[in-house]
């Protein structure tokens, strides 16, 4: 199945196990019941007959009543779904039976006589009212209308049965066959399996002739995923890259150009600059449903992780898009942020985003701010960025099986302290400290945000994480900060797991530092994670601490470094050094007091920052001038 073979293939069904249509499917169980106008004992309808004549391939002599339940197994249709005929006869079962078949089927085959107007009367009259009676009104169960014995008349129903099929949208189709010439027999429950497995009902409304909009809207989504240089139209590389993810098969150039001369025949802004647009992609497959091929669009949508109610999958359908910089100024405007997740049905970042990684002078998150967030998603919900990446297609771009190739699992913490080594890239350092002693301005400085900048933050906008980059001995490792609220008697398993403790006080309260002493004897004394004491505001008088002793002894006592000086009150972006030091001591938490106290250990340190921090400017001109 293509794009092109779409445009023009018709439905030529032979039997009914080798006519079934490509795609996927979640049924694992289809059931499908034919049901006739039992109020006419003596003029049948003919649809045990049909259900016989589909297995013999031959009319037969003597019709019983009822036909056996009739399994067509799994292995012999592309879907690996068993198919399930079921017939009722007035004759031997009840109607309880008949409700309880009708609650569990997937698909109705309601069948009437062309010869007999009551026969036809009777599907509005009584047999659709019925069905609606005893099926879930939020799950539509699709109807077949069949009119056998064709056979007897020269004439077709379907200008009586038009009518009802615009009345009725769970309506699928009807067929008109012959159960003893053997017409349209296997087209029958060829429809029958296709109105399981590829619904018009959720992609199609026959009133305005139109898609509807969920389905508009997840199309939309696809096309945008699949323009993959984000310039609003699909070119011949992206269209046959389309056409591979979802047909496993590539267009010949011509036909390539069938498709977008149909689009053109048909629509005056369907393809621009000999690229498919937005419109064009949503003509295209308004099409493929008028002309009943359903299959085609469905085949699409489940492969970009649609089930059947057009709800995503997302724990199968991956891709990170990186090319979201439309005006090559390496930064995310609050437009081009919005285009990004426009394939997302929802906003996924708030405001408080901006507060929590790195933005331009404008307040743009720039595009380390970018992957920031991006980290610090996936290190405090995995679910939840599996999901995010869902939306925006991450497997199929990226060509990958599953959500495994995007996420990068790296061993237990234990291991690494029994190795003395580590292969992680994040770090989490919980920050404490007793209310006004400077935490969040503490977390904003990492970010690059003096005093002044972060004046400016609303407080509805703030946020409790700051995420970025720092360099150790030349690796570039993330340094996730979080703010603790300072409950001393709540303290959560939370708030305490973490690779490094930041304990914050503010050297012109008197009474700040005492917290921090608590907080540490309480939970952290005779635990392995390692505590570094912060001396906030250190551009204001320090003040003795009312408390037994001295910060500085309080260090010396417990085997800590002495407390770190640190101010954001200034004119330029706060220093970064004491976040390089943070980060140190969370990878190398064995290393012993007396090196953390050497000037050698930090400097060995902080020099690989500076040489990547160098290279990183010159690579980032050389983008900015390559773009």
């Amino acid at each position: 199945m293509s794009l092109i073979s779409s445009l023009h293939a018709r439905i030529n069904c032979t039997a009914l196990v080798r006519q079934c249509t490509s795609g996927y499917a979640k049924i694992n169980k289809k059931k499908i019941v034919t049901e006739s106008s039992l109020g006419f004992s003596t003029a049948k309808v003919g649809k045990t007959s049909l259900i016989m004549s589909l297995v013999s391939e031959e009319f037969p002599d003597v019709v019983p009543y009822r036909a056996e339940e009739i399994t067509i197994p799994a292995d012999v249709t592309p879907e690996r779904v068993p198919t399930h005929i079921v017939d009722y006869s007035e004759a031997e079962q009840t109607d309880e039976q008949l409700f309880q078949e009708i609650s569990k089927a997937n698909v109705i085959c309601i069948v009437y006589s062309v010869n007999n107007k009551k026969s036809i009367e009777k599907v509005t009259s009584h047999w659709i009212p019925l069905i609606t009676e005893n099926t879930d009104k939020d799950s539509r169960v699709p109807l077949i209308l069949v009119g056998n014995k064709s056979d007897l008349v020269e004439h077709s129903s379907m200008e009586t049965i038009l009518p009802i099929m615009n009345q009725y949208s769970e309506i699928e189709t009807c067929v008109e066959c012959s159960a003893k010439n053997l017409k349209n027999i296997s087209e029958l429950f060829y429809y029958a399996q296709k109105a399981v497995l590829h619904p018009t009902g959720p992609l199609y409304c026959p009133e305005k002739k139109d898609m509807k909009q969920l389905c508009i809207k997840a199309l939309t989504r696809i096309f945008k995923v699949s323009d993959l240089d984000n310039d609003g139209i699909l070119n011949d590389n992206e269209l046959n890259f389309f056409q591979r993810t979802c047909f496993n098969t590539p267009l010949e150039p011509q036909a390539l150009e069938d498709v977008k001369n149909v689009v053109r025949k048909n629509l005056i802004d369907g393809v621009c600059d000999n690229g498919l647009t937005l419109k064009g992609f949503l003509f295209l497959h308004t099409l493929f449903i008028q002309r009943g091929r359903h299959e085609t669009t469905w085949t699409v949508l489940r492969r970009f992780g649609y089930d059947d109610d057009l709800d995503i999958q997302t724990t199968t359908n991956l891709f990170l898009c990186f090319s979201v910089y439309q005006d090559r100024d390496c930064a995310l405007s609050p437009e081009e942020l919005k285009d990004l997740f426009d394939v997302f049905p929802y906003m996924p970042w708030g405001a408080d985003v901006n507060n929590t990684v790195c933005t331009n002078d404008q307040g743009w998150i720039t595009y380390q701010g970018y992957l920031s967030q991006w980290t610090l998603t996936t290190y405090l919900d995995v679910q939840r960025c599996l999901e995010y990446l869902g939306y925006l297609g991450y497997s199929i771009i990226a060509e990958q099986e599953s959500q495994a190739a995007g996420i990068t699992v790296t061993r237990d913490k234990k291991i690494d302290l029994q190795k003395k080594q580590t292969q992680r890239s994040v770090f989490r350092c919980n920050v404490f400290g007793d209310v006004g002693s400077g935490k969040s301005g503490f977390l904003q400085a990492f970010l690059g945000r003096n005093l002044m900048r972060q004046k400016m933050i609303k407080e509805e906008h703030r946020s409790y994480y700051a995420i970025s980059t720092t360099y150790v001995y030349g690796q570039e490792k993330y340094l996730l900060l979080h703010e603790v609220f300072p409950d001393f008697d709540y303290l959560s398993d939370a708030d305490l797991a973490c690779d490094i403790v930041c304990l914050v006080y503010d050297v012109s309260n008197p009474y700040s530092f005492e917290y921090c002493a608590k907080v540490f004897k309480q939970y952290f004394m005779d635990s392995k994670t390692p505590c570094m004491m912060i001396a906030a505001k250190s551009d204001l008088p320090e003040i003795k601490q009312m408390y037994g002793c001295s910060p500085l002894e309080f260090c010396r006592r417990h085997k800590m470094p002495p407390p770190q000086s640190f101010t954001c009150n200034t004119a330029a972006a706060p220093s970064r050094d004491i976040y390089t030091k943070l980060t140190t001591m969370a990878m190398y938490p064995h290393v012993s007091q007396a090196d953390l106290k050497s000037s050698t250990f930090w400097l060995r340190a902080s020099v690989g920052a500076t040489v990547f921090a160098v290279l990183g400017f010159a690579m980032y001109r050389v983008l900015l001038k390559t773009r």
